[in-house]
């Protein structure tokens, strides 16, 4: 005799990110002995519509300034600045905001960039991108931004603005629409 069971349905992630997988401090990747220039990375996440997304986690992972991962898969990573994590993790506000503290990542092969990974409600699995930083004169030379059509890199490009004497990059994410950020199969 066989059962038939029915297939459980897809779902899609749920808002669940703030009770269960956030905490405070996560987006600071910052320890006192952190080598580099210090940064604020900050910007908003935007529906289709241009609403702000209030309910969406965002993860950063990067290279330290000289260029190396804090990890095992980085073949160099006994390099690694040792004060640098290199992760960080944060939650949209209310007003669909949110902002790390970290440093400007060295470039080892190319131009810095952060890696990010957004989580949000309404999506079955994560998109992936890319931050590179407006005032890096190499950008044109990076093999994945000249895969881009001209009028697409702009959308992986943080603009970088002197605040309150601090070093800050603006990095605002569209899901869809005219300014959608370009994300990545991976």
């Amino acid at each position: 005799m066989t059962i038939e069971l029915p297939q459980t349905a897809s779902q899609t992630v749920g808002p669940f990110f703030h009770f269960s997988l956030i905490e405070s401090g996560q987006n600071n990747l910052l320890q006192i002995k952190t080598r580099g220039v210090r940064i604020w990375l900050h910007g908003v996440v935007y529906d289709a519509d241009g609403q702000a997304i209030p309910d969406a986690m965002l993860e950063i992972w990067q290279a330290d300034a000289n260029g190396f991962f804090n990890h095992p898969a980085d073949l160099d990573h006994a390099k690694a600045d040792p004060h640098f994590q290199g992760f960080g993790r944060c939650a949209t506000d209310a007003n669909g905001a949110y902002s790390f503290q970290t440093i400007k990542p060295g470039a080892r092969d190319g131009v810095p960039y952060i890696n990010l990974r957004l989580f949000l409600r309404g999506l079955l699995i994560h998109v992936v991108t890319r931050i590179y930083f407006s005032d890096e004169l190499g950008n044109e030379n990076d093999p994945v931004l000249a895969a881009l059509e001209p009028d697409r890199q702009n959308t992986l490009i943080a603009s970088r603005l002197e605040i309150e004497n601090s070093v800050t990059y603006r990095f605002d994410i569209h899901m869809q629409g005219d300014l959608e950020t370009v994300f990545f199969d991976v």
